[in-house]
């Protein structure tokens, strides 16, 4: 994500707890410690871990060191593409001294499940609260991104008492891999757009015992958060969106044909539409690719790490705040524990198919009349306007401007993220 559609000429466990897989007993929100769900059949949670072959690891090395590398590009900066000596740093680092075991330790502290939803298994982390009335939220990823992107928001979410919060501030935190990404089962047929995933979500929240709670999603989850909001279920209270989908109809139409921005806009919504335009023209292309041809993209990523690398590093240099070089707020080890959990997920293609999928334009208005919460951060591909986002959320009950961080939000600005949910949410405790 974002995607635009094809039709466009310019075409996005510490150990296993009794408490992370028990039914409802008592609480404002849902289940509190308790008598364990059932762990067979369809509707079975059952603990994962993560655990990447040697050999895997070790041919992914030889991969790297192999690679037949293109010619430089002809100009001195980033507009043909992530640069070579770039991407070969980072490959060099990659293939020699990066260690995939870390992440792998890292994952294995938390608690993790699978279970098996709508003909696939889902993998999420499920890490509850100890504060009683803690509000449970699902989280959910997008591409190029997974479900590392939360790892730092975990503990001050869940925990907000050690990390300058209230109690009355806790989360239940949920955080599953989409289909087709990271350890849930890629899919073998077509339909698992964002409307199927909203439902799993749905289905997941109910079989853990959450009677009410909240989305939150940026890029591909706050499209699934939007659909969630669409579909109404009964225990959704409300939504937050890092990434709001608001551009009003007659200005999408303009931005489609190259228009120039219409007269009146103010100085907000003529900077958003000078944004999205300069993204349709030079910043698209991947999108392009990913809506029409998955398959034909998908083997060079997934035959070739530095591929892959490049494929993902792009996104994060274009759309982190950070001035077009992302190791300003992500690590190398971060940025690689993404692009290795791709690769030995084999993901590379199934993840592009959700925009095959979805084949609409993510940036266009949606109506939602749901409690909806909007935050707007400086580094992201555009900067929704409230105009526009009163339009799109009739039900607006927070909207701020971030002072830092784009559009992988959590990871980039952890601190700034929880502040903006435990604000986000507050009215609906």
């Amino acid at each position: 994500m974002p995607e635009i559609s094809q039709r466009r000429s310019r075409r996005e466990f510490m150990s296993l707890s009794a408490a992370a897989m028990t039914v409802a007993t008592t609480g404002a929100f849902g289940p509190l410690p308790g008598k364990p769900a059932a762990t067979s059949g369809s509707a079975g949670i059952r603990p994962f871990r993560v655990h990447v072959r040697e050999q895997d690891l070790a041919d992914l090395r030889r991969r790297i060191i192999a690679t037949r590398w293109p010619d430089r590009e002809t100009v001195r900066d980033q507009s043909q593409g992530v640069q070579l000596a770039t991407i070969q740093r980072l490959a060099r680092y990659w293939g020699t001294a990066y260690n995939w075991r870390n992440i792998e330790a890292r994952l294995n502290s938390l608690p993790q499940f699978k279970t098996r939803i709508d003909g696939l298994d889902i993998h999420f982390i499920h890490v509850r609260s100890s504060h009683a009335n803690a509000l449970p939220m699902i989280l959910t990823h997008g591409w190029p991104g997974s479900i590392l992107e939360f790892l730092k928001v975990i503990d001050p979410l869940t925990n907000p008492t050690a990390h300058g919060g209230r109690a009355e501030d806790a989360f239940h935190l949920v955080i599953p891999s989409m289909p087709g990404y990271g350890f849930s089962e890629r899919p073998k047929t077509t339909g698992w757009g964002p409307p199927r995933i909203a439902r799993a979500w749905v289905v997941l929240m109910e079989r853990l015992g959450y009677k009410h709670y909240v989305s939150q999603g940026g890029d591909w989850g706050a499209v699934v958060s939007d659909k969630m909001a669409v579909q109404k279920p009964p225990g959704l209270l409300g939504i937050h969106v890092n990434f709001p989908a608001t551009v009003p109809a007659d200005i999408a139409k303009k931005l489609e044909c190259g228009d120039p921005a219409p007269a009146g806009l103010s100085a907000d919504e003529k900077a958003a539409y000078d944004q999205l335009a300069a993204f349709y023209k030079t910043g698209s292309g991947y999108s392009a690719m990913m809506v029409t041809r998955p398959q034909t993209v998908g083997y060079g990523l997934t035959d070739s790490p530095a591929g892959l690398a490049a494929w993902i590093y792009d996104k994060f240099a274009a759309w982190t705040d950070s001035g077009g070089d992302p190791e300003r707020v992500l690590t190398k080890d971060e940025m690689l524990d993404d692009i290795t959990l791709y690769w030995v997920t084999n993901t590379a293609v199934s993840s592009a198919r959700l925009y095959w999928e979805n084949n609409a334009n993510n940036f266009n208005a949606v109506s939602v009349s749901i409690p909806a919460a909007v935050s707007v951060f400086p580094g992201e591909i555009y900067q929704a306007p409230r105009s526009w986002t009163e339009r799109s959320y009739p039900n607006l009950i927070y909207f701020n401007k971030a002072p830092r961080g784009g559009h992988f939000a959590a990871w980039e600005v952890p601190e700034i993220f929880t502040d903006e949910l435990r604000a986000a949410f507050r009215s609906l405790r």
